[in-house]
Parts: structure tokens; C-alpha cells; sequence
């Protein structure tokens, strides 16, 4: 290859990386997911940063643990540049409800005034129940295993409930309702279609 090939080469290529890492940026400075907990709250402020130094391994996380469509993610997180926790969690619900991934973003981004705890709630999820507990244990999984601490659970996505369906939590409840829980054997009903 020649030399000035090589250069010109290698500057596109930090110029696109640079272009995405700046997108990250934008969002890891007044991050406010407003779910309704500091908990959830930091681990999306978390993956807005694993999401800095590796969009890939974000981007596989969101189609394999929720199903949503690649080519979706993609496009809000580079087109659309919405912060990874927001994509991430829009797809958690999603997933949670039972709908594609694509019905929860278009919600967020007409009122994400609101924050996502007003519009979890909206949708049915109401705090402290058991299904928030499975949609926070499933954020809680997707941030260790972007971390690297995932185990053979965080492997195969969401949780099907369990002692180990949710991190712990600080209202005292027990383990909820995993995500998959509801209609075992549902495919093609909602989940996993993503738009």
C-alpha cells in the first residue's frame, strides 16, 4: 500500500471513530434517563460509556437480549444520535411489554419530556411492581454483561425470573416476575419483531 494511501486511509477511519465516540459524548454529560430509579438511572448513564468504546458489542447487545432489529439500533444511535441508555432502555421495556422496539422509541421521542418512569407507567409498568423488577434486573444483566461480568444467565438475555431475576432492590421486594414470564412460547406475538 502506499504511504499516502495508508494516511489517508487511517485518518477516515479516526475520523469515523472519532464521529461516533462523539455522539456518546454529547449524551455522558447531563444524562437524565428519569426512570424513576437512581439505580437504573446510573447503569444507563454506565452504558452510554461502554457504548463509547465499543457501539458493536452495544449495538449485539440490544438485537440479541431484546430482538430488536440492527438495523434499527443503528440508525438511532447514529443517525438519529439518541443516547445508548435511551435506546437501551426503550428496547428493555419494549421487550418487557411485549411490543417492538420501534413502538417505545417513537413514544420516547414524541414525550421523553416526560421521562421514562411517567412513560413506563403510562404503558403499565408501575413502580415497584413485579414487572419493573424484571425490566430493572434486565438492565442490570445488560450492564454487567457489557462490563464483562455477565455469567451463564447474562448470556441468553433477559432472565426467566427467579431468585436472580433483579439486582437487589432498596423497597424490599422480592424477585419478580422475569421478562420472559408472560406467554412462554409467544414468537411472532410482539416480541422480537422491533418494527
Amino acid at each position: 500500500m502506499k504511504p499516502l494511501f495508508k494516511t489517508a486511509l487511517l485518518s477516515l477511519g479516526l475520523a469515523l471513530s472519532a464521529g461516533a465516540h462523539a455522539i456518546v459524548d454529547e449524551f455522558a454529560i447531563g444524562f437524565s434517563p428519569r426512570t424513576g430509579d437512581t439505580w437504573v438511572d446510573a447503569r444507563l448513564g454506565d452504558i452510554n460509556v461502554f457504548a463509547r468504546g465499543n457501539t458493536d458489542g452495544f449495538i449485539d447487545d440490544v438485537v440479541v437480549s431484546y430482538g430488536a432489529p440492527r438495523y434499527l439500533v443503528r440508525e438511532y444511535y447514529y443517525d438519529r444520535r439518541w443516547a445508548p441508555g435511551d435506546i437501551y432502555y426503550a428496547c428493555a421495556l419494549a421487550y418487557q411489554l411485549g411490543r417492538p422496539c420501534l413502538d417505545v422509541l417513537r413514544i420516547y421521542e414524541r414525550d421523553h419530556g416526560q421521562g421514562w418512569g411517567a412513560i413506563a407507567k403510562r404503558l403499565g409498568i408501575k413502580p415497584g411492581s413485579a414487572e419493573f423488577h424484571a425490566l430493572k434486573g434486565g438492565v442490570g444483566r445488560g450492564h454487567d454483561r457489557m462490563r464483562g461480568r455477565g455469567g451463564p444467565k447474562a448470556a441468553g438475555g433477559p432472565s426467566r425470573g427467579g431468585r436472580d431475576a433483579g439486582p437487589p432492590s432498596s423497597r424490599g421486594g422480592g424477585p419478580g416476575k422475569g421478562a420472559g414470564d408472560k406467554g412462554k412460547g409467544d414468537k411472532g406475538k410482539g416480541r422480537g419483531n422491533g418494527g
